[in-house]
């Protein structure tokens, strides 16, 4: 069984060791994982799933590269007043204000015949930046930053891709040291002002820039072709609550971010099952299809800062679609798959009126 591939369905128990690793299923286990940072850490959320080739690894060393524990691989005491200091910047009132630029972003980028291209692309980032109080990105770039980042540290690639992606890694990194430097933009200036060190902000950044907006992007891109494929439901999109309830069954049974990560503290038992100490959970967020509970945002200290975020926009996106374009649908063959061990999206949304 593939890692990078597999289904609920292919799971033949609760807790099984595929791949050098043990996937965790059950939701009751999943949550208990992630309520305790003691036992079950999270020093590997973000470590690179392929092990980093050599001329790469020196790469990023010039590069002065680093990702020191700040939210999603910190289980120290830093964790929460950093925690603190980012949800500023996604209070529900903040959130709440950014509807209407959400709604505008949408309306701009109807048309198109591929909804990832044309909608689901850039709308995330564009929106993010926004929050954050940071002017003057370039969408394109960090676009490739983030998705070449998503790739190198989740992706099951060989040593000539990591050499073609490590560059952006690297620059990516690099402006961010800048723009902390050069207090540009509110969060940049929120860090420096809370004395958090530059690299500790790099560190950050990087992921937040990264998951903030790509899983999002992920996820627009799910729940567009998923609503399409029911024209019944394509049709009712408008009323009320009807995409808010739509968006929890997709990140129920098939949220983008499929899977993540913890590392055990100590030997544990896991519905029967004995996992050694040392051992890498892959724990699976999505829900079964009977169930209506998901863990698609986590849960506990690390759960997602800008769930509420991705809530609105995809609810958003899909209500805004619907009411402008009734009579879009899917055309062409099955869309090309993201599969990286916790992110998984179809990579075009192909359309016609």
């Amino acid at each position: 069984m593939d890692l990078f591939t597999f289904t609920r369905a292919e799971l033949t128990s609760p807790v099984q060791f595929i791949g050098g690793r043990w996937v965790v299923s059950a939701y009751d286990d999943v949550r208990a994982v992630l309520a305790d940072p003691v036992t079950f850490l999270p020093d590997n959320a973000l470590t690179a799933v392929t092990p980093v080739a050599p001329a790469a690894l020196r790469a990023l060393v010039r590069a002065r590269f680093s990702l020191p524990p700040t939210l999603a691989n910190n289980g120290s005491s830093s964790h929460a007043g950093l925690r603190r200091l980012v949800a500023s910047f996604f209070t529900p009132a903040r959130v709440a204000a950014a509807e209407p630029r959400i709604r505008s972003l949408v309306s701009e980028r109807l048309g198109g015949t591929d909804l990832v291209r044309s909608l689901a692309w850039d709308l995330p980032a564009i929106v993010l930046m926004d929050l954050l109080g940071l002017p003057n990105v370039d969408i394109p770039t960090l676009k490739r930053w983030s998705t070449g980042s998503l790739e190198f540290f989740w992706g099951d690639i060989t040593r000539e891709r990591q050499m073609e992606l490590v560059d952006d890694v690297g620059d990516f990194h690099q402006w961010l040291i800048k723009r902390y430097h050069a207090r540009d933009g509110e969060l940049f200036c929120a860090l420096a002002d809370a004395g958090v060190s530059a690299e500790d902000s790099a560190g950050l950044c990087y992921f937040l820039l990264i998951a903030g907006q790509e899983t999002t992007t992920q996820l627009l891109s799910t729940a567009l072709r998923r609503a399409l494929q029911d024209r019944s439901l394509w049709a009712r999109l408008p009323e009320p609550g009807v995409a808010e309830s739509f968006v929890e069954d997709v990140l129920r049974t098939d949220t983008p971010v499929v899977t993540w990560r913890r590392l055990t503290a100590r030997e544990v038992v896991l519905s029967g099952v004995r996992v050694p100490a040392g051992a890498e959970l892959v724990l699976l967020l999505s829900g079964k299809e009977t169930d209506p509970r998901h863990l698609a945002f986590g849960y506990g200290r690390h759960f997602c800062l800008g769930a509420g975020l991705a809530r609105l926009e995809a609810a958003v996106t899909l209500r805004t679609v619907a009411e402008r374009e009734p009579s879009l649908h899917l055309v062409g063959p099955e869309p090309e798959w993201l599969n990286l061990l916790s992110f998984r999206a179809p990579k075009s949304v192909t359309v016609a009126r």
